[in-house]
């Protein structure tokens, strides 16, 4: 395992540097969210799969902070909007070192600090109870401003799904960033097609999406959330652009559903995914090897 503190992309390193040491992070982190899933035998796994890669580039190459003082006033705060997320979140606070692994198998059990929908008082490092779906975004608009108004350096990340774009509340919070000049607000959308109901686009139509942030006075990318080197070149234009216009910043990302165990990566029912108990040595075995086949390309 890995512990981070305050690291922040590391200038000294080459991008290829920092996508190995992300890529090993995130490889983990499946690892633990397959060990957490295959506790419960369901779960949130896909989503967290998917979504991985992000997590991972925020947690190893992205965020200041310091594992044995999650209150440290100058950290850069991480927001999970999307609460039902949190078993990749848990799988990163375990990469930083601010949970411990074997603390994973108590994932969804009674009384365990990692409940399936995240929970600011139990679990640490976690910043808000997300899972009203909506209100993330929100909460960093005013999160970025007391900040701003503490004078603090610290930036805001917050993830968030292609779903909440459904919500008029994501909307209202992206104009009052806008019309605030939060710089140092960054939103990072889970742009996975799929939501409780059924495919995003069948829901409710989200697309052009990349035009509506950009109207709504955002800088905004798009890339494939599960390239690594893209997240950070990404990363990169939002620290430079930041520096010079002072917009937020959006990186719509999108994500395969059970990226990295093609298994998984095919299950028609994927929101809340059963698992066999004979599948998860197999998803395991797929995981694996698909990243020694990586490492040898």
């Amino acid at each position: 395992m890995t512990t981070i503190s305050e690291p922040r992309s590391d200038a000294r390193l080459a991008l290829p540097a920092r996508a190995a040491r992300v890529r090993d992070a995130a490889y983990r982190m499946r690892h633990h969210i397959l060990d957490m899933g295959e506790a419960q035998g369901q779960g949130y796994v896909g989503q967290a799969l998917g979504a991985a890669d992000l997590l991972a580039t925020v947690y190893v190459d992205q965020l200041r902070h310091r594992p044995d003082d999650v209150h440290w006033p100058d950290r850069d705060r991480f927001l999970l909007s999307t609460g039902h997320y949190a078993i990749a979140l848990y799988a990163a606070l375990a990469e930083a070192g601010v949970v411990p692994v074997e603390e994973l198998q108590t994932y969804g059990s009674d009384g365990s600090r990692l409940p399936m929908s995240g929970m600011a008082s139990y679990t640490p490092g976690m910043e808000i109870s997300g899972g009203s779906l909506g209100h993330g975004l929100t909460v960093a608009v005013g999160m970025a401003l007391g900040l701003r108004h503490q004078g603090r350096a610290a930036r805001v990340v917050n993830f968030l799904s292609d779903g909440e774009l459904n919500e008029g509340s994501t909307w209202e919070a992206a104009m009052g960033a806008a019309h605030h000049r939060l710089g140092h607000l960054t939103a990072l959308v889970d742009m996975n097609a799929l939501q409780a109901d059924g495919r995003t686009e069948s829901v409710l139509q989200i697309e052009p999406a990349e035009q509506k942030w950009a109207a709504s006075g955002w800088f905004t990318q798009r890339v494939d959330g599960n390239d690594v080197e893209a997240l950070l070149a990404a990363f990169d234009a939002v620290a430079a652009q930041a520096e010079s216009h002072g917009r937020p910043s959006v990186i719509l990302c999108d994500t395969r559903i059970g990226r990295g165990v093609p298994l998984l990566e095919t299950r028609e029912k994927a929101h809340f995914m059963r698992i066999d108990a004979d599948e998860w040595e197999l998803c395991r075995q797929q995981l694996t090897a698909g990243h020694q086949a990586g490492e040898a390309r």
